[in-house]
């Protein structure tokens, strides 16, 4: 079976089962992981700073549905379904752009940036088209740690019946209500940190992009998860990174201890960078206990973040089928180090190297998924439990 008794040792051994190939290749398992979970939950898809100006937007794809992200002029950030109400044409057809209105190209039908309709042919021959109802429909947002947070559960709404949503994101409870963002995204940090406040002390909200890397990864969304949550794998595949941080050649990821813990850099090593020389200005209120130390976070279903003592890594995950998987990677640094130009080359080199090594191994995995050989699924070792936890997270959510 796909994804029975998952949480029972396989007989005679410390060996727990993983799901069965067919869960990381079968088209409707797939379709039912849009649909409960990536559509179901929050998702971040873009930093806050490339929204600077009013009437700036970008287009973003979170399970099936394409999404309009818009600084507006009143109400801050937005986000719509890119979908006109006239005829259904998509409404941007770019990724990126700037207008003072957002029109779409079929039947000139034009919205507002705030997403009423404002404008159509012989719209003022209709008067009992209300032009709120007839608005783009709705996506829930939440800005934190500087990125827009979406989730389009229950986002059916006219830009009239959104306006109740409150300033936090969250929305009038009812139908239309998104999972509180406290209760799973900010719930989840705490229960890899510790507490919120531990990763707050990064300022991520603060920080600046250095470089982003948008990587294809023919693999699908679960192996990317599950490879970044353990570190079994750590001294076959990554040799700068155990040269960095040496206890990852031991096999145990830094959050699949029981206690909240950090990894440390070796002794000699003075920074996060490929050739573990200094990096750039550290991050001013991180705690002692920081110091030194590499942290790692999954926030289910498609964010990994990273912390070190003078940047943090911000990856994104957008799965786009069964077997093809879109990662960004954000590095992150305090806005100085941004305009002064320092050079963060060996900061980005380190963790770009990680990715494709770990890439590679997951595009490497992904066609044996269909093998013969892997029809029953495969093991976790011990120091694997919280991929087990994982998987049953993810039985609970599609529902089987």
């Amino acid at each position: 079976m796909i994804i029975d008794q998952l949480d029972t040792p396989l007989s005679g051994t410390s060996l727990k089962p993983t799901p069965a190939g067919s869960a990381y290749t079968d088209a409707e398992i797939f379709r039912r992981e849009q649909a409960e979970i990536f559509e179901k939950m929050w998702n971040a898809v873009l930093r806050v700073e490339s929204l600077a100006s009013p009437g700036q937007w970008r287009t973003v794809t979170v399970g099936r549905e394409e999404i309009i992200v818009v600084r507006t002029r009143k109400a801050g950030i937005k986000a719509y379904l890119n979908v006109c109400r006239h005829r259904g044409m998509r409404v941007c057809t770019t990724a990126e752009g700037r207008s003072k209105t957002l029109q779409c190209g079929y039947h000139a039908w034009t919205y507002a940036l705030e997403g009423e309709l404002v404008a159509a042919p012989n719209l003022t021959s209709m008067p009992d088209v209300d032009r709120g109802e007839y608005g783009l429909k709705t996506v829930h947002v939440r800005e934190w740690l500087g990125y827009v947070w979406v989730c389009v559960t229950g986002s059916a709404g006219s830009p009239a019946q959104s306006a109740a949503d409150g300033a936090a994101g969250g929305a009038s409870p009812g139908p239309s209500a998104p999972p509180s963002f406290e209760e799973t995204v900010m719930a989840e940090v705490s229960t890899r940190f510790g507490e919120v406040q531990s990763l707050q002390n990064y300022g991520v909200e603060g920080l600046r992009v250095g470089e982003t890397r948008r990587y294809e990864v023919a693999a699908n969304w679960k192996l990317i998860i599950e490879n970044f949550m353990e570190c079994y794998h750590c001294a076959t595949i990554h040799p700068e990174l155990t040269e960095v941080i040496p206890e990852f050649a031991e096999g145990w990821a830094s959050q699949a201890k029981d206690e909240i813990h950090g990894a440390s850099f070796g002794a000699q090593v003075q920074g996060f960078t490929v050739d573990g020389s200094a990096g750039v200005a550290a991050l001013p209120a991180i705690a002692p206990e920081q110091d030194r130390k590499y942290y790692a976070i999954t926030v289910r279903p498609q964010v990994f973040i990273n912390t070190v003592p003078d940047h943090v890594i911000f990856h994104r995950m957008y799965p786009i089928s069964a077997s093809k998987t879109i990662v960004e990677c954000d590095w992150l640094f305090l806005p100085e180090v941004i305009e002064q130009r320092m050079d963060i080359s060996r900061s980005v080199e380190l963790f770009h190297r990680v990715n494709l090594q770990d890439f590679e191994a997951c595009e490497q995995t992904q066609p044996n998924m269909s093998s013969r050989a892997y029809e029953e699924g495969g093991a976790l070792v011990p120091s694997e439990h919280h991929i087990a936890e994982f998987h049953q997270w993810w039985a609970d959510r599609i529902g089987s």
